[in-house]
């Protein structure tokens, strides 16, 4: 966006901290996804915060892998996350996991241990949730609360040296069973997984808990402005004591509301059960939420992070447009993508007083919208054309500025032609329109002094190529399918993917690159499928040139 806008609250705090020379006037971010799935629209909000806060105010910013749960997290995760975060046109100062401090966390518990605030609990975990109370009753201390300092430090080495099974024993900090918070009643700190984690193999068979573990490494990093969702308002009581306590640097948390977009879901859990459900094809299927999928889909790194700017960073909840996103992209291919003529329904339209056989080269530009032109590229045209099945009709109304018998209308970059006759078949489907041409109307050149409004885009019959095309829609069919009643995969949009097997396309598209934006002359923006092949071009629709849904709605 090209209009000043005022600060958010963090980069208030930012410019308070900077002001103060609070952490020596130094401004260190992370972002810290589990390696358990693929990165969503959301987390593209948290990327461009904190990459985007600390190249405004001169610093850096960390990717670090919460990579705490081996039975959830897989390399192949830890790679899209990477290639998601270059894509979006960021680069991260140090690429850290939270497996890299085992040790050191280790390390601390054993300290919080011998001030008497952790103990090791042989409680099952229905036993320690009930022991937690309600929000309204205070939590109940079990015998375990008041083993001694000694006891515990054994008898948590027995845990790391792998002498007790899975959920045998657990270490938990000892804080206050009747705090109204629920998270500071004696939370987790480790549990027993004997899990081979994709990093660290073998070597631990505990893994610190998500709240034991981020604090630390935020400290460990010195970490300046530690940025997360709302969710997370009710951890950092928890947060700062474990800071507090083990007298490490004074990282702080700050949260923003997350995004929560219309006609999709952002739970991994969610997202997963698609995927493995085979509700979708893969993680990257061009009607996820997924960075990847988006990017499948044809969606630009230029317009999510437009669409990021546009949103904000607020302190409430609260639910986006989808439409908003989709503005994005087509504002952004209007200025990108190169203009190209594809026929998805196609009627053959024969010119009957045009040289049969002959060849004549046509120009068309790549993009009107580009100052100067960005050069343009050759259109062979000839006396069979196809052409959308819907510019054609038999007994066209008032006002309809395209082909019917007797109506003419402009052939884009090419000529005007007057319909005369068609042809149908035995089922009474129109399979061929027959026009005349008007010579003197060549684009670029007319002399013919004839006015139409209508104009048709085409393909050359003998010249064009063949692609399987898909037009996706949104993925569920209510706004917010993760509120309502049931199953949200009931939900799911039935009119989600339709497939036209047999498309025409310009003979330059064959030359077409995964990544690149093209728009479809009057049909929409699209782009080639990363699993096309030569043989058989496959192209996505990223989305149309107008918002149809809330029209179709």
């Amino acid at each position: 966006m090209s209009e000043e806008r005022s600060l958010n609250f963090i980069e208030e705090i930012v410019e308070e901290d900077l002001a103060k020379g609070t952490h020596g006037g130094r401004v260190l971010t992370r972002f810290p996804p589990e390696p358990n799935g693929y990165l969503h629209i959301g987390h593209a909000k948290s990327i461009c915060l904190n990459f985007g806060l600390a190249k405004k105010y001169d610093g850096q910013t960390n990717l670090r892998f919460d990579d705490t749960n081996p039975t959830k997290e897989e390399t192949e995760y830890v790679d899209s996350i990477k290639e998601d975060v270059k894509w979006l046109g960021f680069n991260w100062a140090s690429e850290l996991y939270a497996s890299d401090y085992f040790e050191q966390l280790y390390n601390f518990a054993v300290e919080l241990i011998k001030k008497g605030l952790a103990y090791v609990d042989d409680s099952t975990s229905e036993e320690i949730a009930a022991q937690k109370g309600t929000p309204t009753e205070p939590g109940t201390p079990n015998q375990y609360r008041n083993r001694s300092v000694d006891e515990n430090l054994i008898l948590f080495a027995g845990m790391k040296a792998g002498k007790y099974q899975d959920g045998e024993k657990v270490l938990r900090a000892k804080i206050d069973l009747a705090s109204p918070n629920m998270l500071l009643r004696d939370p987790l700190m480790y549990r027993i997984k004997h899990a081979r984690h994709h990093r660290t193999g073998d070597a631990w068979c505990i893994y610190p808990m998500y709240d034991f573990a981020h604090g630390q490494s935020d400290a460990l990093e010195e970490i300046t402005h530690s940025i997360c969702t709302l969710e997370f308002v009710p951890h950092r009581p928890l947060y700062d004591l474990f800071i507090k306590e083990l007298e490490i640097f004074p990282s702080k948390q700050y949260e923003f509301a997350r995004l929560n977009m219309t006609y999709t879901v952002m739970s991994k859990r969610k997202l997963m059960q698609l995927v493995t459900d085979n509700h979708v094809e893969s993680w990257d299927d061009p009607r996820m939420p997924t960075i990847s999928g988006l990017r499948r889909r044809g969606y630009t790194a230029a317009s999510i992070r437009e669409f990021c700017e546009r949103i904000g960073v607020a302190k409430r909840d609260n639910m986006i447009d989808v439409s908003l996103l989709e503005f994005c992209i087509r504002e952004d291919l209007n200025k990108t993508a190169w203009r190209r003529m594809a026929v998805l329904d196609p009627i053959k339209l024969i010119i009957t007083n045009y040289p049969e056989g002959q060849t004549e080269t046509l120009h068309g530009e790549n993009n009107p919208e580009v100052e100067g032109g960005d050069g343009g590229r050759d259109i062979p045209f000839g006396n069979e054309l196809w052409i959308e099945r819907e510019d054609f009709m038999e007994e066209p109304p008032k006002k309809f500025f395209r082909l019917g018998v007797g109506l003419m209308a402009r052939l884009k970059n090419a000529y005007i032609v007057k319909c005369e006759d068609f042809k149908k078949d035995a089922d009474g489907n129109v399979t061929e329109i027959y026009c005349t041409y008007i010579p003197e109307s060549k684009s670029g050149s007319d002399t013919s002094g004839v006015n139409v409004k209508g104009t048709i885009h085409w393909v050359s019959v003998p010249h064009a190529k063949t692609a399987e095309v898909r037009l996706y829609d949104r993925l569920f069919q209510v706004e917010d399918p993760s509120n309502e009643e049931g199953d949200f995969k009931e939900y799911l949009n039935p009119e989600s993917l339709h497939v036209l097997p047999t498309a025409y396309i310009e003979p330059d598209l064959a030359t077409a690159k995964p990544g690149k934006g093209y728009q479809f002359i009057r049909k929409g923006y699209f782009t080639l499928d990363k699993h096309s092949t030569a043989d058989k071009l496959v192209f996505n629709r990223t989305v149309g040139l107008k918002d149809s849904w809330t029209k179709k709605s």
